[in-house]
């Protein structure tokens, strides 16, 4: 059976029928916004609006939420995740709560081999290394980045493994096309909020993601929230799902209708803290630093490459760009841009825009190979 499921129903047949996710902040020149999500490049590329595309080619600046390609990024990351010095998970988890993640971790580990793919195999990533790069310091880390991590392992997501993530591709990219880069977050800022869950709410979140796991292998459970849906509602053009703020927050819903009244009212509560934490105050800070920059150069034109989320529902960093006084609008498809090509016929990321004489679909260009920042999650 093939890696993935086969693309959605809803695909146009016409680039011309996406929606976007590109927004211009009006000034000259103009500077953009652009919303990612958290999947291999290679399932979403081919949906990406031309006019996307141009606008990342032609920004001589492009910021991200962090430097995913900065060694030091990736390192804080690890040791934000870590337990204090001289604690192990063992010491601080319920007995049963212990009992059964180690149990779901072997499993995991048991079934690995099977789900890594052909092409995976042929990359040289095998189930063993791949493991032990996701979960091998398990023991270490706080209960809280142990829930992401059980919420990362599963078939689908191994699958996805050795392919850059979106915004990884693009900083790749701007790299690669010595592009000046920059990140409107500290490490610290996304990482502290995650570990500010307090104990109890932490267990839950953790007992719930394992019974999750658990009805999964048994073969009583349809995940509720799956990256299939949110590559669907990506694709499809989707501006107004619930579904982005849990991708760009990186944290689950546990919200569902078969929880008893009081475990709900723990689940709303979490539910509001990240909302509150990952997105809203987020969103204030990005949108503040994304202002002094234009501000600092207002004559540079720049890209702004956040997750899809902190663009949509209330106090979005569009809504704090406006307080401010810009002027932000969503960008449709087919809206022109400064260079004319003939729709289809614009090559991507070269370093000076090159039209074709006729229509092509856009090719992907090949990944860069595997490094161990690949699918950088939060987790």
């Amino acid at each position: 059976s093939p890696p993935f499921p086969s693309p959605p129903a809803c695909r146009p047949l016409f680039q011309s029928e996406l929606n976007s996710f590109l927004w211009t902040i009006k000034r000259d020149p103009p500077s953009y916004f652009f919303g990612t999500i958290h999947v291999p490049y290679t399932r979403v590329w081919d949906f990406i609006p031309e006019n996307s595309k141009k606008a990342f080619q032609q920004s001589r600046i492009v910021y991200f939420e962090l430097d995913l390609t900065d060694p030091y990024t990736i390192s804080a990351l690890t040791s934000c995740q870590l337990l204090p010095q001289g604690e192990n998970l063992q010491d601080v988890l319920p007995r049963d709560i212990y009992r059964r993640l180690k149990r779901h971790l072997e499993y995991v580990k048991l079934m690995m081999p099977s789900w890594m793919t052909p092409d995976q195999r042929g990359k040289g990533l095998y189930a063993d290394y791949l493991f032990n790069a996701i979960a091998g310091n398990w023991e270490r880390k706080r209960p809280v980045w142990v829930m992401l991590m059980v919420n990362s392992l599963t078939e689908v997501d191994i699958k996805s493994r050795g392919v850059p993530v979106l915004d990884l591709y693009l900083a790749q990219e701007a790299e690669r096309l010595r592009k000046q880069t920059g990140a409107v977050e500290k490490v610290e800022e996304q990482c502290h909020p995650l570990n500010g869950l307090n104990f109890s709410q932490v267990i839950f979140a953790l007992n719930q993601t394992l019974l999750q796991q658990e009805s999964l292998r048994a073969g009583s459970l349809q995940t509720p929230y799956t990256t299939e849906d949110l590559i669907e509602h990506y694709n499809c053009g989707d501006l107004n799902s619930i579904i982005f703020s849990h991708d760009t927050s990186q944290v689950p819903n546990f919200i569902n209708a078969t929880l008893p009244p009081h475990e709900r009212i723990t689940a709303q509560e979490i539910d509001r803290y990240f909302r509150q934490e990952l997105i809203y105050k987020r969103n204030e800070r990005m949108g503040k630093r994304v202002k002094d920059l234009l501000e600092e150069h207002p004559d540079k034109s720049f890209f702004f490459a956040f997750g899809a989320g902190h663009f949509m529902g209330n106090n979005t960093v569009i809504d704090v760009l406006g307080r401010e006084g810009y002027e932000v609008e969503h960008t449709p498809l087919g809206t022109s841009s400064p260079i004319s090509c003939a729709p289809g016929t614009l090559l991507p990321f070269l370093p000076s825009p090159v039209c074709l004489t006729s229509p092509s679909p856009l090719a992907l260009p090949p990944p860069t190979p595997y490094t161990s920042t690949e699918s950088y999650h939060l987790a």
